[in-house]
């Protein structure tokens, strides 16, 4: 993430208002580059990449939402970036330190230890998901952009986001089935003796 600090302090020393616009997206930019190229470097160089094409087209912005127009600027180049090294599905590991937020009190360790195995298998049918799915529920779901700001960033029609996203909806729920099923058998599977 040093770089992603880098990529701030630099913007900072430019043009004002583009700081003001773009600088406060930076966690979103990083987001969805990680989520789309699902690499930490690959996305780290993304978000450079695309702040400084924001800024230098920053006399383009219309005003409005600069985090859509950024994060429509992400998008393009995660998907030039995985043009031109191939489309790769790699595993995305979980890091604790990006993702995790900090809870106000602890919680049982229980409790604790479900909720990190629900957060991994959201985490593991989010990855397997194709990268068209994958990327329209990021937009949606954890930057909470509206329908009108993913038709933009995605420049697609407002209907095509909706049944993209429902699409991507069902196959997420069908691929955490799948998970769970896959879990069950797994444990069924186990020896009684072993278990003890």
């Amino acid at each position: 993430m040093t770089r992603l600090r880098r990529t701030a302090t630099s913007m900072q020393s430019l043009d004002e208002s583009a700081s003001t616009q773009l600088l406060p997206h930076l966690d979103a930019a990083y987001n969805l580059a990680r989520w789309l190229t699902q690499d930490e470097h690959d996305a780290e160089d993304v978000v450079q990449e695309s702040y400084m094409r924001a800024h230098r087209r920053f006399s383009t912005f219309k005003g409005g939402n600069g985090r859509a127009w950024l994060l429509t600027i992400v998008r393009n180049c995660s998907y030039d970036l995985l043009k031109r090294n191939g489309a790769r599905n790699l595993e995305c590991e979980f890091d604790e330190e990006v993702h995790a937020v900090s809870p106000i009190r602890t919680p049982d360790p229980e409790v604790a230890i479900i909720g990190h195995e629900r957060t991994a298998l959201v985490r593991n049918a989010l990855a397997d998901l194709p990268t068209e799915q994958r990327e329209i529920l990021v937009l949606r779901e954890i930057e909470e952009l509206s329908y009108r700001e993913i038709a933009s960033a995605m420049n697609i029609p407002l209907g095509t986001v909706m049944s993209r996203l429902s699409r991507a909806r069902i196959q997420l729920q069908s691929n955490l089935v799948g998970q769970v099923d896959s879990a069950r058998t797994c444990v069924s599977k186990l020896d009684p003796k072993e278990a003890i």
